[in-house]
């Protein structure tokens, strides 16, 4: 791998504009709003847990993919 991109994915990215900081929150609230959604209508279970769990992960990834970029 190149190194470039390691340290790239293993650094502390901040959020240094007022546009970055709202597109983080706009992914946290929108993945708010259907774990919400999920949550009232799939009953309890792995499956639900799953998919729960899989959202979590498309937050972190759509998160760090902004982080992670510089514009």
């Amino acid at each position: 791998m190149d190194v470039a991109d390691l340290e790239n994915r293993f650094k502390f990215h901040p959020t240094n504009t007022e546009e970055k900081q709202n597109a983080h929150t706009s992914v946290r609230t929108k993945c708010l709003k259907l774990a919400l959604e999920l949550n009232a209508v799939i009953p309890d279970g792995r499956e639900k847990s799953l998919a729960i769990t899989h959202l979590e992960e498309a937050m972190f990834w759509s998160n760090a993919g902004l982080a992670r970029t510089s514009s």
